[in-house]
């Protein structure tokens, strides 16, 4: 009669051999993903369709009757999995023949050692090699003064940057040239290692332009709380109409000659009050004046001195976002025109409550075939997810979302903020023409490339393609996971991204968390750092990192905290701000210190949906042969 103990062993043993039978079908069902990636990737690609198996199913309760027995509960085994599982079946192996030969580890399983080994590997061949006394790097998006002060350059690389960022986003290819001229030269100076990143821009879904607001400037002086003047309101007169002055005036050279320290001046402003000015002072043939009043100044208001007039010059318009509420609508427009606000009827006398809208606010979409994208019933969320709504109608050259999510008392909606369709099939060109002109670049100056809004393997076989038509095929990449179907796909991205080499990861956590719910961030980071540990793949861990410091020059409890959690990437990225230098001083000393504490971590295995589907696409498709 056997014991109850070796009757558990056998009931483990048989359940762990199942589920190495389904691993080993699993690469089977694969192979044609494995032989597309580069010869050196092999392991890791079979590793990565062995962890998918894995997870393709519920193990928390063997993992618990694993741990029962004082055995391994295979929640480490992300980088090896077919080597835990077979540790654990050879134990168990032995406790139920009652011997205490293990047996030998298979000479063609991927060891604990060399899974992690592969990972430092991939991280150094990508990210250049790690600095001293931490594993993690930092990656820091460079501001644009970056052309202009290679000292500031300097600083950060002195102070620990080990990848500088271009946001190849914003500025133009000149900055970008000086950028990447400063970081080569601050790191020979150094004596340290610092890579280069482009940031491709990316087909990003924006709002267009408004209707721009009146020509006029609002003037108005400091108060206590009690009304009384702590500073006056000031403007400058100047004959420049691109003039950098604070609330710079255009005037005509011969009235600003007119006056002196002692001119008294007034104003009839755009309510037609009177408002006094007085000089304050002189400057290089500017004249700055002063007022105890408010006033607003608007394009053609007349200005005077004793006997002499002059008409304001113009003045830049002001903008004019939508306020939008719960249960508005917006009309989301493909042509070009420029958005306003909603426009009503009302009769003579009547109350502005008792209204008819007879058109509701309006904004252009960037690009425009985001019209034939959606569907009715779809989510839209609004400059990175500060307001929400459902697509109500689909028109030929618009579709209408009611607002449903906003602050009671309503938010602005400005131009050029992201839009982001979770729901809907977006079908962009994944290389847009700024993408070119940035891939020109890096492939001149840059170390890697990050790819914006990756959702397809065939997304990874354009940037792919280019590479080689730019002569650097080699280049590292980067693939930023920040829509809901870029994370779903994340097993096939990296498998394409394999077939030139290693690739890394980016959580770009700001379009995450707006396309996939606030709530489900964390839970989506997890899985994220699990898959790219199975394939062996860097992270770099980005958006919002001691993002506070950065900006004001002290951090928050929990952005420390966070920081502290990013010690499980192989980079984490800094944004720019004032402080940036700062910020990155006490993220070396964060990592230095976590490096001690903490290397990745212990997780339960429940199933993973994106595991499921990876195999549902399996075998349906195999994947597109590699192209010459």
């Amino acid at each position: 009669m056997p014991s109850e103990s070796r009757v558990r062993w056998i009931s483990l043993r048989d359940e762990l051999f199942a589920l190495r039978t389904e691993l080993v079908a699993s690469e089977q069902r694969s192979s044609a993903w494995i032989a597309e990636v580069q010869p050196g990737q092999r392991a890791s690609a079979r590793n990565l369709v062995h962890y998918l198996a894995l997870r393709r199913g519920d193990q928390r309760n063997l993992q618990g009757r694993l741990s029962s027995e004082g055995l391994s509960s295979l929640g480490r085994s992300e980088s090896y999995v077919m080597a835990s599982l077979d540790a654990v079946l050879r134990v168990l192996q032995a406790l139920i023949a009652g011997t205490d030969d293990h047996g030998q580890q298979a000479p063609a399983a991927l060891t604990r050692e060399r899974g992690q080994a592969l990972i430092a590997e991939h991280a150094a061949q990508l990210l250049g090699p790690p600095p001293a006394q931490r594993r993690v790097r930092i990656m820091v998006t460079l501001p644009t003064e970056a052309a202009s002060d290679p000292a500031l350059v300097h600083e950060l690389i002195r102070r620990g940057m080990d990848c500088a960022r271009i946001n190849a986003a914003h500025d133009d290819v000149a900055v970008w040239r000086a950028m990447a001229r400063h970081v080569r030269d601050a790191a020979t100076a150094l004596g340290r290692p610092c890579t280069i990143a482009v940031d491709l821009p990316g087909p990003k879904c924006r709002t267009g332009a408004l209707q721009p607001g009146p020509q006029v400037r609002k003037l108005r002086p400091v108060r206590d709380r009690l009304g009384a003047v702590l500073a006056p309101a000031r403007a400058w007169l100047t004959v420049d109409e691109q003039s950098t002055r604070p609330h710079a005036l255009p005037v005509s050279a011969e009235f600003l000659s007119r006056l002196d320290s002692h001119s008294q001046l007034t104003l009839r402003d755009a309510r037609g009050r009177l408002r006094h000015f007085r000089v304050s002072s002189l400057d290089a043939g500017d004249v700055e004046i002063e007022s105890d009043r408010t006033s607003y100044v608007q394009t053609g208001s007349q200005l005077r001195c004793a006997a002499h007039e002059v008409a304001i010059g113009p003045l830049p318009a002001s903008e004019q976002p939508l306020l939008l509420h719960v249960d508005d609508t917006l009309a989301l427009t493909r042509a070009g025109t420029p958005g306003g606000p909603a426009r009503f009827s009302t009769q003579h006398g009547c109350d502005p409550s008792d209204s008819t809208q007879i058109a509701p606010a309006h904004i252009p979409c960037e690009p425009p075939e985001l019209v034939d994208m959606v569907c009715v019933g779809e989510s839209v969320w609004l400059d990175d997810g500060k307001i929400g709504g459902v697509v109500t109608s689909v028109e030929t050259e618009r579709f209408l979302v009611r607002i449903t999510a906003a602050r009671p008392a309503g938010d602005k909606l400005r131009a050029g903020k992201g839009i982001n369709l979770p729901d809907s099939n977006i079908r962009l060109r994944a290389l847009t023409a700024a993408d070119l002109d940035a891939l020109a670049f890096a492939a001149e100056a840059a170390d890697l490339v990050s790819l914006s809004f990756v959702h397809d393997p065939a997304d990874v076989r354009a940037l792919q393609d280019q590479l080689s038509k730019v002569g650097r095929p080699e280049l590292g990449v980067i693939l930023k996971i920040e829509t809901r179907r870029g994370f779903e796909r994340l097993p096939e991205l990296m498998l394409t991204a394999m077939r030139s080499g290693c690739p890394g990861v980016m959580i770009a956590r700001g379009d995450l968390a707006v396309e996939c719910g606030f709530e489900r961030l964390a839970e989506l980071q997890e899985e994220i750092l699990w898959l790219s540990e199975a394939a062996h793949v860097p992270v770099v861990w980005a958006t919002q990192v001691l993002e506070t410091l950065a900006k004001t020059g002290r951090p928050t409890r929990a952005e420390v905290s966070d920081a502290g959690l990013a010690e499980r990437a192989e980079c984490v990225m800094l944004n720019k701000g004032p402080h940036i230098a700062e910020a990155v001083t006490v993220l070396d000393d964060i990592l230095r210190r976590m490096s001690a504490h903490q290397e990745k971590k212990t997780a339960t295995f429940r199933s993973l949906q994106v595991a499921e589907r990876f195999q549902q696409r399996l075998e349906l498709a195999p994947p597109e042969p590699q192209r010459s």
